[in-house]
């Protein structure tokens, strides 16, 4: 920075033709489409820049970083893409260029260094952007869930990220208001997929303190032997490889919720730890010889029956007694089938705005909900999701149609609603519209999608390799 004061002393000097040479190349490069007229592109900028320029010339680093932050939350308010604002500061390192001196040129290592600068001024202004933005989506959020809170009870069909207007949708979403109003630990029984997480989030949103840390563990994705210090952290050179202090997921949820997903999954010894650290409030750290106090409201789910899973020793009996006090079932999809339709709609519109498809999915063909209706759905919305996902991907159509579904969704429906043709045909000549051509089709364009890799195809399309290649050989792929 010693180096740099200089060169920051003539753009600061020059700055008025730098902003005019970076307004020129802003207005070239972006046209009609830019976001800021020169105006309010000149007011914004050439304050920040003034501001900035003078913090790095002081040396003042902790001035020129909030500096920076306030410009990145003012270009989020205003609305400018992310994508125009990287682009923007590379032409503003172009114009900054025309204000170093010519004869003679600065030394490599002033580029160099003029050159990092520039990548922390944008790890900045991302940062604030992005912090920015979440915090108004959120506080939008909060305000579409508050006002739908005022709609009648039997009115709801969506509910803090769940989706469903049946009766045992709307009991469960009931039964999440009054867990909310509490502290108590809470147990959620549901089958894979059903949306555990979701309801678990939606008790933590309905509580007094909606902002406070969400916290969530799957206890079956770690190591039984891992798992204790985790949740309740290590001290420093406490075993192998812990080289500084952890705090554990029980106090980084300090105020908040900590869910813990699969609970049976845990070792009977590290539930017992469990028990004690909900009762007593306390958590006592690997490595450590005190007790730490913590204020966490506890969450737990299983897809097992919970007393099976006490008869067959998967969980404590004294930790289901513990969390018996608070029991939420999560409905079946196929017991709540008239959600179907609403969870398609969801679900399309949720896909468009993630995978933006060349061709945008305005809805479902009759043919192809019917289908979906009819199936027993042993994945839950999970699998409903998976499916429609599915169809974006190998879709090419506004309508999701009966042939865009996997066969085990929608291949009964596809072969009943074909004519039946008599006769033998060969391998090679397969009748129009038949099922084989459209099971023919959805695997060329799963080994397209996958530029041949079998193995990649096989898993797309949910099968074995072996019954794929058996499928290849059948249709001459």
């Amino acid at each position: 920075m010693e180096a740099l004061r200089p060169i920051l002393a003539r753009v600061l000097e020059r700055l008025e033709q730098v902003v005019e040479h970076w307004y020129q190349l802003y207005a070239l490069h972006f046209g009609d489409t830019r976001s800021l007229s020169e105006p309010e592109f000149r007011d914004l900028f050439y304050t920040a820049l003034s501001r900035n320029t003078k913090d790095l010339i002081e040396g003042d680093m902790d001035r020129y970083a909030i500096d920076t932050i306030r410009t990145g939350e003012l270009l989020c308010e205003r609305n400018v893409p992310f994508a125009e604002i990287i682009a923007s500061l590379h032409l503003y390192e172009e114009s900054a260029y025309t204000a170093f001196p010519t004869d003679p040129r600065p030394p490599l290592e002033i580029y160099t260094t003029f050159d990092k600068l520039s990548h922390i001024r944008m790890i900045l202004l991302a940062d604030a952007y992005f912090r920015s933005a979440s915090a108004s989506a959120g506080a939008r959020i909060q305000a579409l869930e508050r006002q739908a809170t005022l709609l009648a009870r039997d009115k709801r069909s969506i509910f803090h990220g769940l989706v469903g207007s049946t009766p045992i949708m709307r009991r469960l979403y009931e039964r999440i208001e009054a867990a909310a109003g509490t502290r108590g630990t809470i147990l959620i029984v549901g089958e894979s997929g059903t949306g555990k997480e979701l309801v678990a989030r939606a008790i933590h949103e309905c509580g007094p303190e909606p902002s406070a840390p969400f916290v969530a563990l799957n206890c079956a994705a770690v190591p039984k032997d891992l798992i204790e210090s985790e949740l309740f952290g290590y001290r420093k050179g406490a075993f192998s490889g812990a080289n500084a202090d952890y705090l554990g997921l029980f106090r980084a949820a300090e105020g908040g919720t900590l869910f813990l997903d699969e609970v049976t999954e845990m070792a009977a010894e590290t539930q017992s730890k469990l028990l004690r650290a909900v009762q007593e409030r306390t958590v006592r750290p690997v490595g450590s010889t005190k007790e730490m106090p913590v204020n966490v409201r506890l969450i737990a789910s299983t897809n097992r029956d919970p007393e099976e899973a006490v008869r067959a020793g998967n969980l404590r009996q004294d930790l289901y007694y513990r969390l018996q006090a608070g029991v939420l079932s999560v409905p079946l999809l196929r017991e709540r089938s008239d959600d179907i339709p609403l969870l398609v709609e969801h679900s399309i519109e949720f896909f468009n705005e993630k995978v933006h498809p060349r061709i945008p999915v305005r809805g479902i063909e009759e043919e192809a909900l019917a289908a979906m209706l009819e199936y027993p759905w042993p994945g839950n919305v999970r699998e409903l999701s998976n499916v429609i996902e599915s169809a974006f991907t190998f879709g090419g159509s506004p309508m999701i149609r009966l042939q865009d579904l996997p066969a085990n969704v929608g291949g009964s429906r596809l072969e009943r609603a074909l004519p039946n043709t008599n006769g033998s045909s060969s391998q090679s000549e397969l009748p129009i519209g038949s099922f084989a051509e459209a099971e023919r089709d959805l695997i060329a364009r799963a080994l397209k999608s996958t530029e041949g890799n079998k193995v990649q195809a096989a898993a797309m399309l949910r099968i074995s390799r072996k019954k794929l290649y058996a499928k290849i050989e059948k249709y001459g792929l």
